[in-house]
C-alpha cells in the first residue's frame, strides 16, 4: 500500500479525533524529506545555492550589516535521507541574524502573543513609543524574514514576516530571527521548522522543564534540510494547495459533527420535553433510542444519553404503565412544594409524590472522633469509596465502635449511601452486601427504603436530582457545599408501584449495558482508527515516490467526497 491508501480508507480514519491535525503533519513531514514534490534534474542544487549564500553572508559582514561569520560544526547524523540534489546543513548557514537595537522611537512590537501560528504570520502587533519598550523589544526584524520563539518551543510560535510594517518592527528577545537573503524562500523556513522532526530536534535539545527554551548555540546547529531554489518554491506551493485542503477537509468534518450533535440533541430535547403528548411519546423514545447509537461518535455523548435513560425512567416514561400493578400503597405528599425544571411534569396516575422521611429512614453517618469513639475497631466507608452506582472498597480503614454503635451504623445489604458534601456531593450508590461488619462515617448519608421502594430505583432519582440541580436548593455551606440529613428527609420524588420500579430497574440496566457497549465501540474505533493512520502515514511516508496525497484534481475530490459522506 503506498500514500493512495490514505485516500482509499480516508472514510475509516477521517473520524480518528486528530485526524486532521495529523495528516498536515504528514504534509510537512513529505516536505521536508522531498517526497511531496518529484526532483527537477534542470534544477541547480543546493550545494550551488549553499556557495552563493557564503559569499553573500561574506559581503553582508564585509559591509557591517551582519555579525562575523562563524563556522558551524557539520550535521554529521543526518535525521533521515534526502534527494541528491538536496544537502543537509546547520541552520545558521543559510539564514543570519539581524541583531539587535535599543528603540528611540515609535516601534511595531512583535511579541509570541502576534503570533497567528495556524497561519504562520504576525497577526496582531502593539505599536509602541520607545518610553514603553519592554527590556525584551530588541531584536530586529524586516520583511522576509522568518521568527521562531525559542522560548517553549513546543508551542511552534513561527511567522513570516510578510508586510513592511509602519513603523519598522523590533521582535522580543524570545524570537530567533532568520533572514534567508533571498536565497531560501521564508515559506520553506516555516515549513521545515515545524515540521515533525524539527520538533523531535528541538525538543532533545532544548533546556528547562517548568519554561523549556532553547539557545542560541544549539539552535544554529539545528539540522537543515536544503533544497534547490527553484524546488523550496515548488515545495511551499503544493504545501499551502494540500493545508487548503486540510482546512476544507476540518470544515467538512466540523459540519459533519455539527449535524450530529444537533441532531442527537434535538432527540434528547424532545425526550425530555415535560409533559410529552402521551399518545405519541413512546414512537418518539423508541426512535430516539434506536437512532441515537447511529448519531453518536463521542463518548461525552453517552453521558447525555444516560442522563435521558434515567429521567425517562423517574417520569415514568420509559415503560408503558401496567393496569393490573397495585399502586404505590403510601400517603403521598400532597402538600409538598412543587418539583421545579425538568422533573415539573405530570406522573402517571398510579404513581405518588412522597417525602424521603415517609418511606425510609435516613440518617448521617458516624462522626470520626478518637477521644469519644471507643470499642472494636470495624472497616467503614467513606465518601471516596461511594461511586455512582458503585462502591468500591479500596483502602477502608477502621473505626473504634461499642455494640450499640455497631448496630446503629452498620451496613445492610440494600442501603442507600448518598455522599453528603464535597466535590463528590450526591454520588449515589446501593450496598450489595458481602461483608457484615462495614460501617459508614459522617461524610455519607444511609437511606434504608422501607418495603414499597426499590433501593436502586430510589439511586436513579438522586441521579436525576443532582443533574437536574434540583438538590441544590437543599446545599448549605460556603465554599465546599453539603446537606443536612434534614434536607434529605424532607426530598420529595415520585414514587411508582414497586412492580413497576423494578420493571424499570432492569429496563434501565438493560439500556446501561446497551450505553457500555456503544462505549466501548467508540473507544475501540477510536484505537482502531488511530492505528489505521498510524500505518497509513507510516507506508505513506516509507514508500511514497514524490507524491503522497492529492496530486490530481481527482484525488482532491475524493478526499472532500469521503469527508462529507
Amino acid at each position: 500500500m503506498n500514500a493512495q491508501g490514505l485516500l482509499v480508507h480516508y472514510e475509516r480514519i477521517a473520524d480518528a479525533p486528530d485526524a486532521i491535525a495529523r495528516l498536515r503533519r504528514f504534509i510537512l513531514d513529505l516536505a521536508v524529506r522531498g517526497k511531496l514534490e518529484a526532483q527537477d534534474p534542470s534544477d541547480e542544487p543546493a550545494s550551488e545555492l549553499l556557495r552563493q549564500i557564503a559569499l553573500e553572508k561574506a559581503r553582508l559582514a564585509k559591509a557591517g550589516e551582519i555579525r562575523k561569520l562563524t563556522a558551524f560544526p557539520t550535521v554529521d547524523v543526518p535525521p533521515f535521507d534526502l534527494p541528491t540534489s538536496w544537502r543537509w546543513t546547520p541552520i545558521r548557514e543559510i539564514a543570519s541574524d539581524r541583531g539587535q537595537e535599543t528603540p528611540r522611537s515609535s516601534f511595531t512590537y512583535i511579541d509570541v502573543t502576534a503570533i497567528d501560528k495556524a497561519a504562520g504570520v504576525v497577526a496582531d502587533p502593539n505599536v509602541l513609543e520607545a518610553a514603553e519598550a519592554p527590556s525584551r523589544a530588541r531584536k530586529v526584524t524586516r520583511k522576509g524574514d522568518v521568527i521562531y520563539s525559542c522560548v517553549r518551543p513546543y508551542l511552534l510560535n513561527v511567522a513570516v514576516i510578510e508586510v513592511d510594517f509602519d513603523p519598522p518592527p523590533i521582535a522580543s528577545t524570545a524570537f530567533a530571527v532568520l533572514n534567508g537573503h533571498g536565497l531560501v524562500v521564508p515559506r520553506y523556513i516555516w515549513i521545515v521548522l515545524r515540521a515533525p522532526f524539527m520538533v523531535d530536534c528541538v525538543e532533545q535539545t532544548q533546556r528547562g522543564q517548568a519554561y523549556p527554551a532553547i539557545n542560541d548555540a544549539d539552535f544554529a546547529a539545528l539540522p537543515f534540510p536544503l533544497p534547490p531554489l527553484a524546488e523550496q518554491h515548488r515545495i511551499v506551493a503544493k504545501v499551502d494547495e494540500l493545508m487548503g485542503l486540510c482546512d476544507r477537509l476540518d470544515a467538512a468534518r466540523s459540519a459533519r459533527e455539527s449535524t450530529r450533535d444537533r441532531l442527537a440533541a434535538a432527540s434528547l430535547a424532545r425526550l425530555n420535553t415535560p409533559d410529552p403528548d402521551p399518545k405519541t411519546f413512546q414512537a418518539v423514545a423508541l426512535f430516539a433510542l434506536d437512532a441515537l447509537p447511529a448519531l453518536t461518535t463521542r463518548s461525552d455523548q453517552i453521558k447525555a444519553l444516560r442522563q435521558t435513560i434515567l429521567n425517562l425512567a423517574v417520569r415514568g416514561r420509559l415503560l408503558p404503565q401496567d393496569p393490573s400493578d397495585e399502586p404505590a400503597a403510601v400517603r403521598s405528599a400532597l402538600d409538598a412544594p412543587k418539583v421545579e425544571g425538568r422533573l415539573d411534569a405530570e406522573i402517571p396516575l398510579s404513581w405518588r409524590w412522597v417525602r424521603l422521611e415517609d418511606v425510609a429512614d435516613a440518617r448521617l453517618g458516624k462522626m470520626l472522633d478518637k477521644a469519644k469513639n471507643k470499642g472494636r475497631p470495624y472497616p467503614y466507608l467513606r465518601n471516596t469509596n461511594v461511586h455512582w452506582f458503585d462502591i468500591r472498597l479500596d483502602e477502608l480503614k477502621t473505626i473504634p465502635l461499642g455494640d450499640a454503635d455497631f448496630h446503629e451504623y452498620r451496613l445492610k445489604e440494600g442501603d442507600v449511601l448518598i455522599c453528603e458534601g464535597g466535590h463528590g456531593i450526591g454520588r449515589t450508590a446501593v450496598w450489595r452486601g458481602g461483608a457484615d461488619n462495614l460501617v459508614f462515617q459522617k461524610a455519607l448519608h444511609r437511606v434504608r427504603p422501607g418495603t414499597h421502594v426499590d433501593p436502586d430505583f430510589f439511586a436513579q432519582c438522586c441521579f436525576v436530582y443532582f443533574d437536574a440541580g434540583i438538590m441544590q436548593t437543599y446545599f448549605t455551606g460556603v465554599g465546599i457545599p453539603h446537606f443536612t440529613g434534614r434536607a434529605l428527609s424532607k426530598l420529595v420524588f415520585p414514587l411508582p408501584p414497586l412492580a413497576e420500579q423494578r420493571r424499570i430497574v432492569a429496563k434501565v440496566d438493560e439500556l446501561m449495558v446497551l450505553c457500555d457497549q456503544l462505549e466501548a465501540s467508540l473507544s475501540d474505533a477510536a484505537v482502531s482508527r488511530r492505528r489505521l493512520l498510524d500505518a497509513l502515514l507510516h507506508d505513506a511516508l516509507d514508500n511514497a515516490p514524490m507524491i503522497a496525497i492529492a496530486r490530481s484534481t481527482t484525488a482532491v475530490s475524493a478526499l472532500l467526497t469521503a469527508s462529507t459522506s
